[in-house]
């Protein structure tokens, strides 16, 4: 295989272009974001028109011929660079030796919260890159129909919210920008249930729902809250039910990604029955 001519210099204007991405501003200006990584790269790839550029060193182009040959094959412009000239791009210490420019894939409230939805994810406040795309690559491995990110949430372009996903950021919808009270009306209105995970002294025993009368299988809008300090009055008040995740043994609470998992694949199997 022929590879593509070589970058070799830092100063190279497509390389600075590419770098402003690691801004935010930049990405919302442009409606385009990077990602790094072999896994999350190919699964890009996979997405038809979801990359625009692809930057590799020779390296990890010998490693993964695949990458170079799908990007002339989709007819975008691909480019060998040195690994001096990808740590430019690269937002993590060691580099695996590819960087991907991709458009934006957020959409509409309207074309997930439909009719067929059966469980969506929506993260209100949610400030940490980490959980918020541990959170995405959770919903995607349970099935989920989409994840909605308010506008008070990380940017789900984030280097390190992309990272999270390993991939599932190109699997499964996700719609940013959006209020609670929106997401949570319209989810209503079109026959989902609303749930806030949030342990208190009126919520439901995760385990236990059909005691006070939670009917898991129904189609579920699941909220969860910031890190630190869980839902807000204001949040919960947009909410039907809360529900919390029972504890049995001696910790304290569980971090907001173990929760999530938890409840999202209560609710993922008991739809499934």
């Amino acid at each position: 295989m022929k590879l593509p001519d070589v970058i070799s210099s830092p100063q190279s204007k497509r390389i600075k272009n590419a770098a402003k991405l690691l801004k935010r501003r930049d990405r919302k200006a442009t409606g385009q974001f990077l990602v790094e990584g072999p896994q999350a790269v190919r699964e890009a790839l996979a997405r038809k028109g979801s990359v625009v550029e692809l930057f590799i060193t020779e390296e990890a182009a010998e490693e993964n011929p695949s990458f170079v040959s799908t990007a002339k094959h989709g007819r975008m412009q691909c480019s060998i660079v040195t690994p001096e000239v990808l740590t430019e791009l690269a937002s993590t210490v060691n580099s695996q030796g590819v960087v991907a420019v991709c458009r934006a894939l957020d959409v509409e409230l309207t074309s997930v919260l439909d009719k067929e939805a059966q469980l969506v994810v929506v993260l209100s406040q949610v400030r940490d890159p980490g959980n918020a795309g541990t959170i995405i690559r959770l919903a995607d491995a349970a099935g989920a129909d989409a994840v909605v990110l308010t506008s008070s949430s990380v940017d789900v372009y984030n280097d390190k919210t992309v990272r999270s996903t390993a991939g599932s950021l190109f699997h499964i919808p996700v719609v940013t920008g959006v209020g609670l009270s929106e997401v949570t009306e319209l989810a209503r209105a079109r026959g989902l249930q609303v749930l806030a995970a949030d342990a208190n002294d009126e919520a439901h025993d995760l385990h236990h729902p059909w005691d006070t009368g939670l009917d898991l299988t129904a189609r579920t809008a699941w909220v969860f809250g910031n890190e630190a300090w869980g839902m807000s009055a204001d949040d919960l008040e947009l909410c039907d039910s809360s529900v919390a995740v029972p504890i049995y043994g001696s910790a304290e609470s569980l971090n907001l990604g173990t929760a999530a998992g938890v409840c999202i694949y209560e609710s993922a199997r008991n739809q499934r029955m």
